[in-house]
Parts: structure tokens; C-alpha cells; sequence
């Protein structure tokens, strides 16, 4: 019976195998803090990571006519670092890193033709501390969770300039903004049972310190002022997992993301007085989005095959927010991962390929120009490794 326990307890460090779907979640979000680690075994505990994204999204039309541009997704990197410190038996904290938010596309000369940008990204940092304080109830521990974060932003675009047809980078940058999770949990450790109900604020970045660059308009106008904002939505997310028999766990989650927050950015670019046109005035511009809140569904099932290796795949369903403006549709995600006790830590380990369902934009719903695309495909790998002692 002992062994037994041993192996189902074990299977609770292998639902965190299941970030691939997540890494490819609708809207901009990437990372999510590895505060799961404040539930392991270890007075002291860290673990690194990171996960590699292969989206491949692209126009089959664009204005009615066939695209022939490449993919205006771009590959992305998520890394992810957590330590956690157990104060006593009924305390402990986490400090996290990841980046939680983020897009990156390259528009190909037909794209760009019909009003797109050349290139646009953005990215932002999380840094965070997150405490748990536990009590116990019942046959297992409650627990309540809470923590604060900062977060930066950082946005580039390479856009053309109004009536001169010459192109701008135009940099935006929030170096911190602050908010906060809070949540609650119930664990039974024997059994690898464990609910979740954890809440993410929103946050607001705001910047005066951005800048245009109009040198390949004109060197001698070199950099104006720009300012900009907007808001990166709050998030709940209920996660369960337990133990179903000797070797076997089954685990889940729902999140909903306030997607609808993002309806725009807004943002407005001082212009030098040699611009053709324009010089002299501020142009003020807004990048629409209108899109629809986000729900995401995750069910997994995890194997333990002997002490020292378990194996999970599960399957991820994460809900389109566009509303035409633009194309973010459904996606679906099998992942799978592997969790190894090598060396003095462990090495997980893991996989996945998405199905993005085909949508479009249209001018009527404020889109910069009509397009569709296809169904696509996306591809991620992910690796970390944890000590503890």
C-alpha cells in the first residue's frame, strides 16, 4: 500500500506537464507563473524552464485575392523560473518569472499593401512573489494564496507614415506596472488531490516615454515623442487534480481571460514640422482588436510507470476572441509530457501540436482590410528541471 501512495503521490508533480496548451492559448497569452511549486516537497525548491512555440498562421486571402505572402506568425520562447522557500510547516513563498503576455508577425508586401504594418511585437515580464499560508482541514490542508507582481510592456511597430508612403518604428515602453493573484486551494498529498481556484488582476500600462523614428523619411527628423495605452485583461482559473488509482491521476482546468478589455491601443506620435502633409501636428492613432473574453478547457490524464518516471497527454480547447477585426479563432492542442527523476532534481519534459480553426476579418468590423485563413497548425516543445532539498 505504501508503494502505491508513493507513486499516486508522485503523479501531483506531473499535471504541471500540461503548460503546452496553455503556451498556445488564444489572444497574446504566453506564461503563467509556476506557482505550483509552492506545493511540493522541499524546504527550498526552484525549477527553470522554457517552452519553444512554432506557431504557423497565415492569410489564404487577402481583399478577395489569393495570399501570397509566407506566415505572419513568428516562433516564440517562453522561459519560466520559480524558487520557493518554506518558512515553517504552515508558510511558505514563491518568487516567479515568466512572460505571461506577448505577439510577434511579420506582413508580407501583399499584406502590407492592403494597410498592414511590416512587423509588429510586443512583450512583457512578470516578476512575482506569491505566499501560501496552510491549515489543516479534514483529511487534507486548505490553503489561502496571495502575492503581488510587476509587469512591464514592451511594443514595437514598423508602420507606414501617413500619406509620405515611408516607414516608422514607432516604440512604446511601460518599465513597470503592479498587480496581484489571489486564490485558494484544498490538498490531500496522499491521494494527489488538489483544487485550485486562483485569480490574476488586470493591468494598465501607460507610457509617455515612447518615441517615432522618422530617419528613413528623412535623417535630419530623427526621433519625435509618442505616447501610449491600454489594458492586459484579469484572469480566473479553477485547476483540479487527484489520484484514481495506484499509479494513475486525472487532472483539469477552466480559465476565463477578460479579453474584452482589449478593444484597442491607443497611442499618438508628435510630428516634426518636415513631414509632408502632416508636419507640425500630432497624429493620433488606435490599433483596433474588439475582441471577446477567452475561456480555456483543459482535461489530462497522468501515468506513473515506476519511481522514478511518469508520463501525461491531454487535450486543450481554448475559445477564438476575435470579433472580426482581426483572426484569433479556436484552438485545439494535444500535449504530452514526461517526468524523470534524474540526476540530484527532475526533468520534465514535453510536446504539442495545435489545430488553429480557419476565420477571418473583415473592413466592416474594423479590420484595416478583408482576409481569411485557413485552418493551421502549431507546434510547441517545453522543458524544465527542479531541485530540493
Amino acid at each position: 500500500m505504501a508503494n502505491n501512495l508513493k507513486k499516486t503521490t508522485a503523479l501531483g508533480l506531473i499535471a504541471a506537464c500540461a503548460f503546452v496548451g496553455s503556451a498556445q492559448a488564444g489572444g497574446w497569452n504566453r506564461g503563467e507563473a509556476d506557482t505550483d511549486i509552492l506545493f511540493e516537497d522541499g524546504t527550498v525548491a526552484a525549477r527553470g524552464g522554457v517552452t519553444f512555440v512554432m506557431p504557423q498562421r497565415g492569410y489564404d486571402t487577402i481583399n478577395g485575392v489569393a495570399a501570397t505572402d509566407d506566415d505572419f506568425t513568428q516562433n516564440y520562447a517562453i522561459p519560466s523560473f520559480a524558487a520557493k522557500v518554506k518558512v515553517t510547516d504552515n508558510f511558505a513563498c514563491a518568487f516567479t518569472y515568466t512572460q505571461p503576455f506577448g505577439a510577434d508577425a511579420d506582413y508580407g508586401p501583399q499584406a502590407q499593401a492592403a494597410g498592414a504594418s511590416s512587423h509588429k511585437d510586443f512583450i512583457t515580464n512578470e516578476y512575482g512573489a506569491t505566499c501560501a499560508v496552510n491549515m489543516d482541514a479534514g483529511a487534507g490542508k486548505a490553503y489561502l494564496l496571495g502575492g503581488v507582481f510587476m509587469q512591464d510592456f514592451d511594443y514595437t511597430a514598423v508602420s507606414e507614415i501617413l500619406n509620405t508612403g515611408a516607414n516608422g518604428t514607432l516604440s512604446l515602453e511601460d518599465t513597470s506596472a503592479y498587480g496581484y493573484r489571489l486564490g485558494a486551494a484544498y490538498a490531500i498529498p496522499e491521494y494527489a488531490m488538489r483544487f485550485q481556484l486562483m485569480y490574476r488582476s488586470k493591468i494598465d500600462h501607460t507610457t509617455n516615454k515612447g518615441s517615432f523614428d522618422w530617419t528613413e523619411l528623412n535623417p535630419a527628423l530623427g526621433l519625435s515623442d509618442a505616447r501610449g495605452s491600454g489594458t492586459l485583461p484579469q484572469s480566473i482559473k479553477l485547476s483540479a487534480q487527484s489520484g484514481v488509482a495506484p499509479g494513475w491521476l486525472v487532472y483539469g482546468s477552466i480559465k476565463w481571460t477578460d479579453w474584452s478589455v482589449m478593444d484597442a491601443l491607443e497611442y499618438s506620435i508628435d510630428v516634426p514640422i518636415g513631414v509632408p502633409v502632416l508636419g507640425g501636428s500630432v497624429l493620433d492613432r488606435r490599433d483596433v482588436y474588439n475582441w471577446k473574453d477567452g475561456w480555456t478547457i483543459q482535461a489530462g490524464v497522468g501515468h506513473s510507470f515506476n519511481e522514478k518516471i511518469s508520463g501525461t497527454v491531454n487535450l486543450t480547447w481554448d475559445k477564438g476572441v476575435d470579433s472580426g477585426a482581426d483572426i484569433y479563432t479556436d484552438t485545439w492542442t494535444l500535449g504530452a509530457g514526461v517526468s524523470a527523476k534524474l540526476g540530484p532534481g527532475e526533468l520534465r519534459a514535453g510536446g504539442g501540436v495545435s489545430y488553429l480553426t480557419a476565420g477571418s476579418q473583415s473592413v466592416g468590423d474594423e479590420a484595416l482590410y478583408n482576409a481569411t485563413a485557413d485552418a493551421d497548425w502549431a507546434y510547441a516543445l517545453t522543458a524544465s528541471y527542479k531541485i530540493s532539498f
